[in-house]
Parts: structure tokens; C-alpha cells; sequence
């Protein structure tokens, strides 16, 4: 079990994304930022090339194109399929600042049932 938010669970996240398909044109560099973690605010950053994670890191990345912020508590609800993602930023419970445009262009890919069944995989494994 990985602890959430740590690197070990970055990477348990990198490791479960390469069982998804390549998707063409899937690509983005992408901020994360949780507020009130058990240990304060987390900012860890993903970057993703036709579909597939290349890199995933704590820290902030100067070059993300965009930016999504949320509360541990939500985020721990996205991740565990309580809360879709989608609903979290119509109902503002998920920021986002930045290119919309770029972030839009991967929906797609968050709705896909391989995408589902990844983040399942990554709940059942990550210790909240």
C-alpha cells in the first residue's frame, strides 16, 4: 500500500497508467495542488505524452499548462470513484486555472473505462 500523496504513490500511479492504451494527441503537463492534507498543502505535477504518464513528481512544474486544486477531502472522493471529477469542478469543489482548452481536450481519456479501471486498481492499492 502506498500512502497517498507521497512519491511512492506517484509512482504506483506511473507504473498502473502503462497498462492504457496509447492515445494520440492525450498529451499535457498538468499541476496538481491538494489543500488540507494531513501534513498541509500537497503540489505534486503529471506529465502526460499520448496517453501515458512519462512523468509524475511531487513538487511544481513551471511549465504546466494548467492547474487543478482541490481539497484533500475531495480529492480523496475523486480517487476512490465518490465523487466524479467532472462534477467536482461544475459544483467548484475543483479548481482550474490555466489552458481550460488543454485540460477539456483530455476528457476524453478520464471518462474511458480503461481510465476507470486504472484508478480503481490505484484506490484498492493507496492507503488514505
Amino acid at each position: 500500500m502506498a500512502k497517498y500523496l507521497t512519491q511512492e504513490w506517484l509512482d504506483l500511479q506511473k507504473d498502473l497508467a502503462q497498462e492504457f492504451p496509447e492515445r494520440p494527441g492525450a498529451t499535457a503537463r498538468m499541476q496538481y495542488v491538494v489543500t488540507g492534507t494531513p501534513e498541509g498543502d500537497a503540489k505534486y505535477f503529471t506529465v502526460i505524452d499520448n496517453g501515458k504518464i512519462i512523468e509524475n513528481s511531487l513538487g511544481e512544474d513551471d511549465q504546466a499548462e494548467f492547474t487543478l486544486t482541490s481539497t484533500y477531502d475531495d480529492s480523496v472522493k475523486v480517487l476512490k470513484g465518490e465523487l466524479d471529477p467532472n462534477a467536482a469542478f461544475m459544483q467548484g469543489k475543483m479548481k482550474v486555472t490555466g489552458n481550460m482548452g488543454k485540460l477539456m481536450s483530455l476528457m476524453p481519456l478520464t471518462q474511458s473505462p480503461e481510465y476507470k479501471a486504472i484508478q480503481a486498481k490505484l484506490s484498492d492499492q493507496t492507503e488514505f
